[in-house]
C-alpha cells in the first residue's frame, strides 16, 4: 500500500495466472472518499478505509467486483456500476446498491464510457489532475506500456479498439490501471501509441 500520487492509495494484489499485478485505489475526496475497484485488502488497507471511511465503492466492470463485499461490510459504503454490467456482476455474487453512469460526476471523476470489453465498462476522469483511471478498458503490461488483454475475453474488440481510441482525445499525463503497473507520466503519448498500433 502506498501513495501513488497526492491523496490516492494504492495497493495491489499478484495476480499469478497473469503474471502482473491487480490493483485497488482509495481515493480521498472533500465530498466523501472513493474506493475504486478493491483488490484484497491487507490488514494495513482495511484498516485505513475504516480509519478514514469511504462514501461509495466504484466498479468500473463487471469483472473488477473483486472485493468489493468486503469493503462494502467493512465501511458501510455502496457499490456502484454501470447498470449494463450488474446483473453479471451480482451473477459472481456481488452486492450492488447503486448505478454508474456514463457522463455523471463523482467526487472529483467524469464517468466516461469504455464499452466493448463489456457493455458497461467506465473510466474515471479527473481533468483539473489530468489523471484517468481505467479498469479493464487497457492494463500495464509490459510495464511502460499500455496493451489490451486478450481478445477472446471482450465482448467486442473493434468497439473496445474505439472507446480508446476515444481516449485518446482527454488530456491525460497519469494513467492509474486496475491491472499491471501505473504510468505516472506520459500516459497520454503511451495510449496514442497502443492505438497507432490497431488495424485500420
Amino acid at each position: 500500500m502506498h501513495e501513488i500520487v497526492d491523496g490516492i492509495v494504492m495497493w495491489s494484489w499478484l495476480s499469478e495466472p497473469h503474471g502482473y499485478n491487480f490493483n485497488g485505489y482509495f481515493v480521498r475526496h472533500r465530498a466523501g472518499n472513493l474506493c475504486i475497484d478493491p483488490v484484497e485488502p491487507g490488514d494495513d488497507v482495511l484498516a485505513l478505509l475504516r480509519r478514514e471511511g469511504v462514501a461509495r465503492i466504484l466498479i468500473t466492470n463487471r469483472n473488477h467486483v473483486r472485493k468489493a463485499n468486503l469493503v462494502r461490510e467493512q465501511t458501510g459504503a455502496p457499490v456502484a456500476i454501470h447498470p449494463a454490467d450488474a446483473a453479471y456482476a451480482r451473477g459472481q455474487g456481488a452486492v450492488i446498491d447503486a448505478e454508474l453512469r456514463a457522463g455523471e460526476r463523482v467526487g472529483p471523476f467524469a464517468v466516461v464510457g469504455v464499452p466493448g470489453k463489456s457493455p458497461g465498462e467506465v473510466a474515471l476522469y479527473d481533468a483539473a489532475r489530468r489523471l484517468l483511471v481505467v479498469g479493464d478498458a487497457v492494463i500495464g503490461n509490459p510495464p511502460g506500456r499500455l496493451s489490451l488483454l486478450r481478445e477472446k475475453v471482450m465482448d467486442d474488440p473493434p468497439r473496445l479498439r474505439e472507446s480508446v481510441e476515444a481516449l485518446t482525445s482527454l488530456e491525460i499525463d497519469t494513467l492509474l490501471v486496475g491491472d499491471g503497473e501505473p504510468i505516472l507520466h506520459e500516459a497520454g503519448s503511451r495510449l496514442r501509441e497502443l492505438v497507432a498500433t490497431f488495424p485500420a
